[in-house]
């Protein structure tokens, strides 16, 4: 087994994965001002982006959780792996071959199981697609064919055709240097009693990847007669694929989703594909399972949705009784979107694939583009049921309709429905209607409560300066010159803080800070605990609140602010001492400590000077 990566490598990692691409591939960034980014923690579930990237110092750090780190420490928490497993994972996506103390150039032979099951798939994927071309694979084909897919398309999604043999893929993917064992924890293949055989026999395969656009799993579509199976089988379960987090399709539509702050949701792999292919490229669709709560926190997090309300999320469902069933279960979790959710029903009941193949390109626009807000739809929904013609079901579609409006988070948009409510039942009373929605907020059925903010810093002056001198030397040390290194420990009131000034001190201090890549890294690796590093992290993202003044300038009336509390502290302590001398029996003492005083008042004077021009 091979030793441990040579750490120049590990640099060479780090100065090539490129943080924000790297987190940009799990969640939306935007620009948070002075060359930072910010976005939807994935680490916690919350409304408002408290997730901040710095690009130059390749760090991040979130101030709802406290999680925080380099672009390695990223990859091992988002992936769930080993350190070494992180820095292999990157260094294969940036084309770095890492040494090993003991193993010369050959990579490790055990590496992590994520990487060999992803690796796996890859193959997999690979040997599909092969496969759509053989004589064998003639009705999948076919199949594509006359859904108005071409060759192309097939290609542009990895659709790929699984051989109707038992160890096709065994074989293949044994020859590839994986075992058995690994073939069945990734879902590939199914134990028999001879052996591991194919699990996807004489289907089409799409490939399912996660967001950064790694396969980890299948979907299969039944395309013979003789095949007793489900109609769409799936990978199960793994290691590397969970269900209820997937969405098909987002490694393609995640960019656009952010750009356009819209996401559409389709039922299956080839809606999907005829919604891209008619322009509508944040298309996406879960795989065999219902929308569900990991869903919608992937989601949200490339569309960076927030409380504000903006954004859209629209549903696409089938015109049948299964398809509102559908959309009323989405309406249910209406409230775990910042943004707005819309449904778009085809009344003739065609999906988008079949409406594409029916009326054209343009008609999978024109449904999406005819959406209705999701709370009108369960609205019309329910009261579709009963019969308005008279007082009974009026008043029985009322009680049955009121609850869904108490749940409106928007106390305008919920008067609103309420009025709207009243014209659609006939009832042309609204005070009652009204009265109706406000007895089932009172009885519970209001809006859920925001979760509470996480509890801001402690607003001491003196400890917000301090924060600032620090944060100034993390990321702008050549600003503060050779007078911070002079700087004792004990200057800094607070612990935590005075630990942070130690490791900028072991660390070679400001003077010698480098290249920030390098410099936030060397501080990382000294520091003596989590607790510090996560606060290296922190100040190495913040912004400093310089405002318009020159990185220079305020460093240097930060360093004056500081020095005058140093003094001050002197001053204050002199002066006890002076009440305690006797001016007449002690006179030399005194007059000595006096002049002391007045020398440091002078001093504190120029400081306080030199600071409060600039801060």
């Amino acid at each position: 087994m091979a030793g441990r990566i040579r750490q120049e490598d590990i640099a060479l990692v780090r100065e090539r994965s490129q943080i924000d691409s790297v987190i940009g591939d799990h969640l939306q960034l935007v620009s948070a001002g002075g060359g930072n980014l910010k976005g939807l923690c994935p680490f916690h579930d919350e409304k408002t982006p408290s997730f901040n990237v710095t690009p130059s110092r390749g760090l991040y750090f979130c101030h709802g959780c406290g999680v925080g780190g380099d672009v390695i420490k990223f990859v091992q928490e988002i992936e769930h792996l080993s350190f070494a497993e992180a820095v292999e994972r990157l260094a294969a996506k940036a084309g770095i071959q890492l040494r090993y103390e003991e193993g010369g150039y050959v990579p490790r032979k055990e590496t992590g199981q994520r990487a060999r099951l992803v690796e796996a798939h890859r193959e997999a994927a690979e040997f599909y697609a092969a496969q759509l071309g053989t004589p064998q694979a003639e009705p999948g084909r076919r199949f594509l064919m006359e859904r108005g897919f071409r060759a192309a398309d097939a290609a542009h999604f990895g659709i790929g055709y699984a051989p109707n043999e038992w160890e096709a893929l065994v074989r293949h993917l044994r020859s590839r240097g994986f075992t058995d064992r690994e073939l069945v924890e990734g879902g590939l293949c199914v134990e028999g009693r001879r052996g591991p055989r194919d699990r996807f026999r004489g289907r089409l395969v799409w490939p399912i990847r996660d967001v950064s656009g790694d396969v980890i799993g299948f979907g299969a579509r039944k395309l013979l007669d003789s095949d007793d199976g489900p109609k769409y089988l799936n990978t199960p379960e793994t290691p590397i694929y969970h269900k209820s987090s997937v969405l098909y399709g987002l490694d393609l539509a995640k960019r656009e989703i952010g750009r356009a702050k819209k996401a559409v949701i389709v039922e299956g792999y080839t809606d999907v594909m005829a919604c891209h292919l008619a322009g509508e490229t944040t298309a996406i669709a879960t795989c065999g399972t219902a929308f569900g709560d990991e869903h919608i926190k992937a989601l949200r997090r490339m569309l960076m949705d927030q409380d504000e309300g903006r954004g859209e999320v629209i549903f696409t469902f089938d015109g049948d009784a299964a398809g509102q069933k559908a959309a009323l279960r989405a309406f249910a979790a209406d409230h775990k979107f910042g943004g707005q959710t819309f449904v778009a029903v085809q009344p003739d009941g065609l999906d988008p694939c079949d409406l594409r193949i029916k009326h054209g390109d343009a008609a999978v626009r024109d449904l999406v583009a005819s959406r209705v807000p999701l709370f009108e739809f369960a609205i019309r929904s329910r009261i579709e049921s009963f019969d308005l013609d008279h007082v009974e079901g009026q008043m029985r579609a009322l009680d049955a309709v009121a609850p869904i409006i108490a749940g409106i988070r928007d106390a305008g948009i919920r008067k609103r429905y309420a009025v709207n409510l009243d014209r659609w039942l006939g009832i042309m009373d609204e005070r009652l209607v009204l009265r109706r929605v406000n007895e089932h907020m009172k009885g519970g059925g209001g809006p859920a409560p925001r979760a509470a903010r996480p509890r801001a810093d402690p607003n001491d002056p003196s400890a917000e300066l301090e924060r600032e001198l620090l944060k100034m030397a993390l990321q702008r040390p050549a600003s503060l010159g050779p007078v911070y290194d002079t700087l004792p420990a004990d200057a800094f009131s607070a612990p935590e803080h005075r630990a942070v000034h130690e490791v900028i001190l072991a660390g070679g201090g400001v003077s010698g800070a480098g290249a920030p890549l390098e410099w936030s890294a060397r501080l990382r690796e000294l520091a003596p605990s989590e607790e510090v590093r996560s606060l290296l992290t922190r100040f190495g993202v913040e912004s400093p609140k310089a405002g318009a003044v020159s990185d220079d300038a305020y460093s240097q009336a930060l360093l004056a602010r500081f020095m005058e509390l140093q003094l001050t502290r002197r001053i204050t302590a002199l002066k006890s001492k002076l009440g305690r001398l006797n001016p007449v029996s002690e006179a030399e003492e005194y007059n000595r400590l006096f002049g002391d005083l007045v020398a440091l008042e002078q001093r504190r004077r120029h400081l306080r000077d030199q600071g409060v021009s600039e801060l």
